[in-house]
């Protein structure tokens, strides 16, 4: 054992110091359940919403141009807090957060489903957002510190992987199948029972966990990265609303940027600060994180493109569209649990690879779609279950990469930088890709016009996972975790 992990195992008051079992029995397999379950439900609520969004509108009085603030408005605050929730967490109390944060999701859905207007409705998204951004990453760093390096957390973080990424599609399909058969505001109410049940099993299994020393909260840093990624979120998804010479979107960008330079300099000067340099400057935690916003980035803006693909090129119905989906969360399933095997008899820089080079095959794959239904879907549903294993051996690979090597006291911040590359990832994607679509089809609505903006598009998509494999082979290749 390293004296980094014989370190860790010193700090964590949720690791035994006894070596640790290979396999999960009794209360730890208690606590990786009802840590998956939420992280599953915080997943869930990304996606849930998008195919419901006209019904809302209609049902609430939403104006068109205003209807994107449903999911704007959670995704400012999920991607903009995380970062700074996951340090809170570091010095209140992982367990604490991940309570706090679950019960006001709770409340917050409730909220939603009995919204009578969109300001209530509003509200209850950002809500929701804040306690995504607090729950996340307090639950995660709950997993890591539960679990030691090796085997077991690799094991977890395959779950983990695997359930988020099932969780994105599953809300899809979960989110047309209630608005069809119930209604729009049950996409809110599933939240509820879900989150009491896990508020009445979670505080006899988690132990609480935070550092022994805990530091100074770095508030100017808080403030100027929290803004920054606030001002970035909102200039993307402005910029895939109305293009990228929108005022607005110029503006957002440009004042996000601005504001992650402030962040950069306050943390070079405080005494204390939010996140420390030399973590950042670890090869694992800086190119780990941007691997995992490139694998986020990717694959979830993929479930929009084809979502696109199938309603408009090919006549789907939103339900239908959405089940097709089903194969892909499959694929994930499958890629997260054989990710750990894969890492354990390899290394994570394998993972990473491999995993990047089957993703980018099968998404250009796609570029071969047509305007045939059944030679296209032919295509389309192999090259999206084997594209989401590859993607999901990236993303496990991430974690456990993001995430090696570093004591218990700097587990939050790892978790919350691992989860805001998540949240921003997700965010940035779906945005990024329907600028070019939008650019590509120069206006035309016709379904020859939007398949072509969707090729182009998916061709972007392919590029970026192949950047990834790039990075990971060129700059990782001297970290490679053998276990």
């Amino acid at each position: 054992m390293s004296a980094t992990n014989a370190a860790t195992q010193r700090t964590s008051p949720a690791i035994a110091h006894s070596p640790q079992p290979q396999r999960l029995t009794g209360r730890p397999k208690l606590l990786l359940a009802v840590l998956l379950v939420a992280q599953f439900m915080l997943a869930v609520d990304f996606s849930i919403l998008n195919v419901a969004l006209p019904a809302i509108g209609e049902g609430l009085g939403f104006s068109l141009s205003n209807l994107q603030w449903i999911a704007t408005s959670f995704a400012l605050c999920a991607a903009g807090f995380t970062l700074f929730f996951g340090r809170i967490g570091d010095l209140v109390g992982r367990k604490r957060i991940f309570l706090g944060s679950l019960g006001l999701l709770g409340v917050a859905s409730l909220v939603g489903g009995l919204a009578t207007s969109p300001e209530l409705l509003i509200v209850a998204r950002v809500a929701q957002g804040l306690a995504t951004a607090a729950a996340t990453p307090a639950g995660l760093a709950l997993l890591t510190t539960s679990f030691p390096e090796g085997p077991l957390r690799q094991r977890a973080l395959g779950l983990n992987g695997a359930l988020m990424s099932a969780g994105f599609t599953t809300g899809a399909i979960l989110g047309g199948v209630l608005t069809d058969l119930l209604s729009w505001r049950w996409a809110f109410f599933i939240n509820v029972p879900v989150a009491l049940a896990v508020l009445l099993v979670a505080p006899s299994v988690i132990r609480e966990s935070r550092p022994s020393d805990r530091p100074r909260l770095d508030l100017p840093g808080a403030l100027a990265v929290t803004l920054g990624l606030l001002g970035l979120v909102y200039g993307l998804t402005q910029a895939g609303e109305h293009g990228w010479t929108n005022p607005h979107a110029l503006a957002g960008l440009i004042t996000g940027v601005l504001l992650l330079v402030v962040f950069y300099v306050v943390e070079r000067t405080v005494a204390q600060p939010l996140v420390p340099l030399k973590v950042l400057g670890r090869r694992n935690v800086a190119w780990g994180n941007v691997l995992g916003l490139l694998a986020f980035v990717t694959e979830t803006s993929l479930v929009y493109l084809l979502t696109l693909y199938m309603q408009k090129t090919l006549g789907f119905s939103a339900l239908a569209a959405g089940i097709s989906f089903g194969v892909l969360g499959l694929g994930t399933v499958v890629g997260g649990l054989l990710a750990p095997k894969v890492i354990a008899k390899t290394s994570t820089l394998t993972a990473l690879v491999a995993g990047g080079l089957v993703q980018t095959v099968f998404t250009a794959a796609l570029l071969f779609l047509g305007t045939s239904t059944v030679s296209s879907m032919a295509l389309l549903l192999p090259a999206t279950f084997f594209g989401g294993v590859g993607n999901m051996l990236v993303i496990v690979g991430f974690m456990v990469t993001a995430t090696s090597g570093l004591p218990d006291g700097e587990q939050g911040l790892a978790t919350g930088l691992t989860t805001m590359a998540q949240q921003v990832g997700i965010t940035m994607g779906t945005p990024i890709m329907s600028a070019i679509v939008t650019a590509a089809t120069t206006g035309a609505a016709t379904a020859a016009a939007i398949l072509d903006g969707v090729t182009t598009a998916i061709a972007v998509n392919a590029a970026l996972v192949a950047l990834g494999v790039l990075i990971a082979a060129v700059f990782l290749r001297t970290r490679q975790q053998h276990t």
